[in-house]
């Protein structure tokens, strides 16, 4: 797949219009998003990532337009974990619900930057070292294992990473918020806010995610492009995801299961596609729009499941309460 400079650079120009935007929107008006809000930008942005994976489908083929889908599904499958995590951040840090937006959209942009070095390096390393892939496929799978053991009802944990840990050590933050400012005066000197802390605690977590990701959607494209804009998209959805699902996180108990399932189909696809490419006859290349098939499958099943055991609980918490009256 040729990608000339220039659409390099009019998407890479689109994105920043797109988030500018975006940030312009929620600074002028900083709120706790409704419902009805959130859905309208969770759809537009859905909307502009299937438009876009249906002009990559007519100009350079449904082969590179199933790969570009199934990577931005599998990416903002995968970015439902970060929103607990997320969840946790804001809670620990007591932003208060009008600044939420704005921490998410500043912490989105930062994991972007830094998803986008990760994306260069490991597009770099994979055109040099094609063993990498069998290392990716196993890192996967070893994930997935990992997923699957845990228990549904475990609940995710927020651990301070060392950039958060360095901000913290180095800058002088104070003690509470100042509105939505990033810094602020006190006691004659110019500190930070701990509003700057949980934009930091949230792009950088997110790399962490990455580590996980960003193998996967290489198993599923090795374009560049596809895989910079796959998650591009999947991120810049990730803020009205964060206020639509809401109470719903809770709800999908059954979630990392699914996740598992599709990482180690990921890693497996991965496995075998790196023997069929050193001359192995009985590995076989799996096709696109079957990875897409499967993806798509096993997030039906997963959000189906999760939902009916949901729907379940409060019914059998319920009865013995109904004793008292």
């Amino acid at each position: 797949m040729q990608v000339p400079t220039w659409v390099w650079l009019t998407t890479l120009g689109v994105i920043a219009l797109v988030i500018a935007l975006d940030f312009y929107l929620v600074a002028r008006n900083p709120r706790d998003p409704s419902f009805r809000e959130s859905l309208v930008s969770v759809s537009v942005y859905v909307g502009l990532a299937v438009l876009f994976g249906f002009g990559v489908t007519l100009l350079a083929g449904p082969d590179y337009g199933g790969q570009f889908f199934a990577g931005w599904i599998t990416e903002y499958s995968l970015s439902v974990d970060n929103l607990f995590v997320f969840l946790l951040i804001m809670s620990r840090f007591a932003v208060p619900r009008q600044y939420r937006q704005k921490v998410l959209i500043v912490g989105v942009v930062i994991a972007l930057v830094l998803r986008a070095a990760f994306i260069a390096v490991g597009a770099q390393a994979i055109s040099r070292f094609d063993w990498l892939f069998y290392v990716f496929g196993a890192f996967l799978v070893f994930t997935a294992w990992k997923l699957l053991r845990q228990d549904d009802s475990d609940e995710p944990e927020f651990k301070e990473n060392a950039a958060l840990r360095a901000v913290k050590r180095v800058v002088p933050t104070a003690p509470g918020y100042d509105g939505a400012r990033l810094t602020t005066v006190l006691d004659g000197r110019r500190v930070v806010t701990p509003m700057l802390i949980v934009m930091v605690a949230v792009g950088t977590t997110d790399l962490l995610f990455a580590v996980d990701s960003i193998p996967a959607i290489f198993g599923l494209t090795r374009e560049t492009y596809l895989v910079l804009t796959a998650n591009a998209f999947a991120l810049m959805g990730l803020r009205q995801l964060f206020f639509l699902l809401g109470g719903l996180l809770d709800r999908l108990v059954h979630l990392g299961k699914g996740l598992a399932v599709i990482l180690a189909f990921i890693g497996v696809k991965l496995i075998l596609e790196a023997l069929h490419h050193h001359g192995v006859g009985w590995a076989p290349e799996i096709p696109i729009l079957l990875s897409l098939g499967i993806i798509l499958a096993v997030l039906l099943v997963t959000t189906v499941a999760s939902l009916m055991t949901s729907s379940r609980a409060p019914t059998e918490t319920a009865e013995p309460d109904g004793s008292d009256t």
